[in-house]
């Protein structure tokens, strides 16, 4: 197993952590729970740097890192919801998106082609704007400027999943374009 694997096997079993800190009694329980989705994001950032620049991209890396994202991102949406940190509408709106991309994703993967659908500009755009959010409350910003980035990180998942089912209809229509041609 190589490093990127690692670092990613590392970031979900950082997603108990997070839970537990997050729901545990201790002092400054956001804070450390939001030093351990810190840790997640530079590790996330380190594996994929890593894998691209000495080439050690997997298939096992390419589908353990985005269901990595998807554990701490559904962690993140249920703790502050279940602790009215955020709206209820946040975590059915971004939970909604993640099922469609985890069901769209695995119709891909698990077909005869095998295929994953890399993150682009618009997937890591949402996520940059979701770590800001996240941030903004651990950090105890203004209210008013965490519901704002959360807005805008809700609007930016929506635009990420119409690109990736884009994305997902074209690789489809290649793919029945290919066998017709066999």
């Amino acid at each position: 197993m190589n490093i990127p694997n690692m670092l990613t096997i590392l970031r979900i079993i950082l997603v108990p952590i997070y839970m537990f800190v997050f729901f545990s009694d201790l002092d400054n329980r956001l804070l450390l729970a939001g030093l351990v989705f810190i840790l997640a994001g530079i590790s996330d950032v380190l594996d994929g740097h890593i894998a691209r620049k000495y080439n050690l991209q997997t298939k096992l890396g390419t589908v353990l890192d985005p269901f990595a994202d998807k554990l701490m991102t559904f962690a993140i949406l249920i703790s502050f919801t279940l602790s009215k940190l955020i709206p209820e509408w946040i975590l059915i709106a971004l939970g909604i998106k993640e099922i469609i991309l985890i069901l769209g994703g695995s119709l891909l993967y698990f077909s005869s082609s095998n295929e994953v659908v890399p993150s682009n500009k618009y997937g890591k755009s949402a996520t940059a704007l979701f770590y800001a959010a996240t941030l903004s409350i651990v950090f105890k910003l203004p209210e008013t400027l965490s519901q704002v980035l959360f807005l805008v990180t809700v609007v930016f998942n929506i635009l990420a999943l119409i690109n990736y089912v884009n994305i997902y209809i074209e690789l489809v229509k290649n793919r029945e374009v290919s066998v017709d041609k066999e």
